[in-house]
């Protein structure tokens, strides 16, 4: 269809809303939240079928990133405010200089200052206003802390999450939406956007039967995800091999709304060849859609042992940093060994500090073994090349007291080194998990005014009529990426899109 067409249809359009939101996530939902209490008709469209909607966020742990000064800022908004926990918790200030703080370092630079300021400024106001709404919150024990000396401590700035992890999170935005008039649709795939001259002004939408109808709209939201999930743009965008890539979330985020909004003038903006991706089991559907244990695929309990390739040699420095910081990039060194295959190590010293709704999940593509060569020899590793890795490794460990809880500099000096957390690898059994790379999302999208979340065109003027939110923007993330600041950004820029589309 042309666009003069798309415009007499928006006249005809047979559905008028005054918001239309494309996406059925955590940032489309808060879009529509926001455009709901601002008096605006909502409509959400949702690409995927009702029972596997939810975009990447119901795959997600639930884990929101936010500047705040300590558990007395975070008590008031948690939903079991007598656990038991609280009074031997230790949960230091996370403040806006540090939280933007790692965002520079994390991306070296390159995120966009202004939508980092706004999101690190934004976020603890945007939690209160969210659980207003009537999500509920609680605190990341089981993933984000360690006992020392009876208390539980937490590391890495991440603290809070919803309840129910992202299961819950769509469940609960869901019904929230539901309670305040908004109209949700699903099988509903947007195929295009209707045009009044400059402005847009409403959808193109493909329903489960084929039919393509024209919903009419005075403002229109794009949050709808990256493309992480076709193989094709991974290859024309990350490179060669990345069509190896396991996808973790939903099989829905193809892109196609990314590039419909390019093709319509929009600007692109961000890293577009790199993404979020993680140690994943081997095992996992390489399509994602896990819907059971979601989340629980991950393996992210590898700073407490050693990853080794198919010839048993260690490639990153696990102990680098707290997993939070890492976790997002250390996929990609997964994927650069042979077969695309990596193996994360353990033994009876280390095993009971792993994460349990994690290593304990069943099934999990793993082995145990009462030697390093048996266990080499269950998961496909060379076992002498094991062998040397590992005399070498637990040869080289300084006497620093181990800590998980902290960065402790218990250092082992290989090459490459591991820079905290370093034990030997030396009393049976011994545990190992074989991972591949899990990609979540792509960091290029679209290029958004921060301040309204209107959509800008190639020469950075505003495309009147749409707004974007959540994976489909371009500009926080490069190379890297702070655990948990996904859905917090999301919700930030989803909440300021749905407000201006509403008051706009």
């Amino acid at each position: 269809m042309s666009s003069n067409t798309h415009a007499r249809q928006a006249e005809e359009a047979p559905e008028r809303y005054d918001v239309v939101v494309v996406g059925g996530g955590n940032a489309a939902f808060c879009a529509a939240h926001a455009a709901r209490e601002n008096g605006a008709s909502v409509l959400v469209l949702e690409k995927a079928d009702e029972k596997e909607a939810g975009g990447n966020s119901f795959f997600t742990a639930g884990a929101f990133r936010v500047a705040h000064d300590g558990l007395d800022d975070l008590a008031p908004l948690l939903d079991d405010p007598e656990d038991e926990r609280l009074s031997a918790t230790r949960l230091p200030a996370y403040s806006r200089e540090e939280f933007t703080a790692d965002m520079e370092r994390l991306t070296e630079g390159r995120n966009d200052s202004e939508m980092t300021r706004i999101m690190v400024d934004d976020s603890f106001e945007t939690i209160r206003w969210l659980a207003g709404k009537g999500l509920r919150w609680r605190l990341l024990y089981e993933r984000q802390t360690y006992v020392d000396d009876g208390w539980w401590a937490f590391f890495g700035g991440l603290a809070l999450g919803t309840v129910d992890g992202g299961k819950g999170l769509v469940a609960q935005h869901t019904r929230v939406a539901r309670d305040n008039g908004v109209d949700i649709r699903y099988g509903a795939r947007v195929v295009d956007l209707l045009r009044d001259g400059a402005a847009v002004r409403g959808v193109v939408v493909r329903g489960t039967d084929g039919e393509e109808r024209t919903v009419a709209a005075r403002r229109v939201v794009l949050a709808a995800g990256g493309f992480e999930s076709s193989e094709e743009m991974r290859r024309e965008h990350l490179g060669p091999g990345w069509e190896r890539a396991l996808v973790r979330g939903t099989p829905e985020n193809t892109g196609e709304v990314l590039r419909l909004a390019l093709e319509h003038g929009a600007a692109s903006y961000g890293d577009w060849s790199s993404c979020h991706s993680v140690q994943w089991d081997a095992g996992a559907p390489p399509q994602g859609g896990e819907r059971e244990l979601t989340n629980q695929l991950t393996r992210q309990s590898y700073p407490m042992g050693i990853v080794v390739n198919r010839d048993g040699r260690r490639f990153v420095d696990e102990g680098a940093d707290f997993r939070n910081f890492t976790y997002a990039k250390y996929g990609r060194e997964v994927l650069r060994q042979p077969d695309g295959r990596a193996f994360q190590l353990f033994d009876a010293k280390t095993r009971p500090l792993l994460r349990v709704l994690e290593y304990d999940s069943t099934p999990i593509t793993g082995a145990r073994a009462e030697s390093l060569e048996e266990l080499a020899g269950q998961l496909g590793i060379d076992p002498t090349g094991l062998r040397r890795t590992v005399e070498e490794f637990n040869a080289s460990i300084d006497d620093a007291e181990f800590n998980p809880a902290v960065r402790d500099g218990r250092v082992a000096r290989v090459s490459p080194p591991k820079s905290n957390w370093a034990s030997a690898l030396d009393t049976p059994p011994f545990y190992g998990y074989t991972v591949a790379c899990g990609i979540t999302f792509t960091f290029g999208g679209l290029r958004i005014d921060p301040e309204s979340a209107r959509v800008l065109d190639t020469v950075g003027e505003p495309i009147p009529g749409l707004f974007a939110a959540g994976e489909i923007v371009g500009g926080l993330f490069s190379d890297n990426y702070p655990g948990g600041s996904g859905l917090i950004a999301g919700s930030v820029f989803g909440r300021r899109a749905g407000g201006h589309a509403a008051s706009g």
